[in-house]
């Protein structure tokens, strides 16, 4: 039994995806996150969440924001140049969660600990050989709940997700050619477009997250959760521009332009450790997923592009 969730860092787009989740099943839920007007906007429309705001630099803080839940679903994000964070942050929430006796928590995680892949695609077996700072980053947040997980002092899981799309969801790698098509725009895109590549509509997450929640054999290790196939960035951009009768136009950054352009901006120079998963795409097989869950909906890109480019358009007129 999940029993009360509270969902930690709950303001992004995964964290409204699992509340939506929680809120169609009737569920009561808490919502955590450092900015309380942010909270109070993500989840107005919701009579069941119950909003909390916590400093995790206070240990005092943590323990009240998790106080009475029984499961955590761990979302928290940092700024893309402070990934030494991750580690540190889920360590703090750890200590909370154990001195108020938290049953469960489920990291949200990435693909970002394996490093470059060996196999396409990739299973739960592969090994974790970050090459990157920020991958190191991401196995150390894991392997803090991993351990605390065999040490007995809270059960831990890691779900693991690609990149991810949807309407309204602006920290997407996707998100600038749906704004450009319903804009009349020129879309910016990382480089190259023209490997293999796969989304998660963020709608079919929330529905998983709980599910796996649900599952006490799911506990002590991670897993996948892949997109409904495989496209390259450039047939996604051809397909939306396709959708508003137009041809698409395309500025495409590369690594070297990338490097260029962090001199001035830290976001884009951020972005040149992990250009490798753009040249070197790395693909989730998520059978053992479908394996303890059974059948998983996953929106075809066609229907989730669609959707997509509608929430921009609609964006435009308000």
């Amino acid at each position: 039994m999940i029993g009360k969730v509270a969902l930690i860092g709950a303001a992004g787009a995964i964290g409204k995806t699992v509340a939506r989740t929680l809120d169609a099943r009737g569920l009561e839920y808490r919502v955590v996150g450092r900015n309380r007007a942010a909270l109070e906007t993500a989840f107005a429309q919701s009579g069941l969440a119950t909003i909390s705001t916590w400093n995790p630099d206070d240990p005092t803080s943590v323990r009240a924001a998790v106080r009475g839940a029984d499961t955590l679903v761990y979302l928290v994000g940092v700024p893309y140049d402070q990934f030494q964070l991750h580690p540190v942050l889920m360590k703090r929430t750890l200590e909370g969660a154990s001195a108020e006796g938290v049953k469960q928590m489920l990291l949200i995680g990435t693909v970002y600990p394996y490093g470059m892949p060996r196999t396409t695609p990739v299973k739960e077996d592969h090994p974790r050989e970050a090459h990157t700072f920020k991958g190191r980053m991401r196995k150390e947040q894991e392997d803090a709940l991993l351990e605390a997980d065999a040490a007995g002092k809270i059960r831990g899981a890691v779900l693991r997700l690609p990149d991810f799309y949807g309407p309204g969801v602006e920290r997407s790698l996707l998100d600038g050619i749906f704004q450009a098509a319903a804009h009349g725009k020129t879309a910016n895109m990382i480089g190259p477009i023209d490997t293999p590549h796969e989304f998660v509509f963020v709608p079919d997450v929330g529905p998983v997250v709980l599910a796996l929640i649900d599952k006490p054999e799911a506990y002590g290790r991670w897993w996948h959760l892949a997109g409904p196939g495989v496209m390259t960035q450039r047939e996604i951009a051809e397909h939306v521009f396709e959708m508003v009768g137009r041809k698409p136009r395309l500025r495409v950054a590369g690594n070297t332009t990338l490097r260029l352009l962090g001199i001035f901006n830290p976001f884009l120079r951020e972005l040149v450790e992990m250009n490798y998963l753009f040249t070197n795409p790395l693909l989730l097989n998520d059978s053992a997923l479908h394996g303890l869950l059974g059948e998983i909906h996953k929106t075809p890109y066609e229907e989730g592009l669609r959707l997509s480019l509608a929430a921009a358009r609609q964006s435009r007129q308000t």
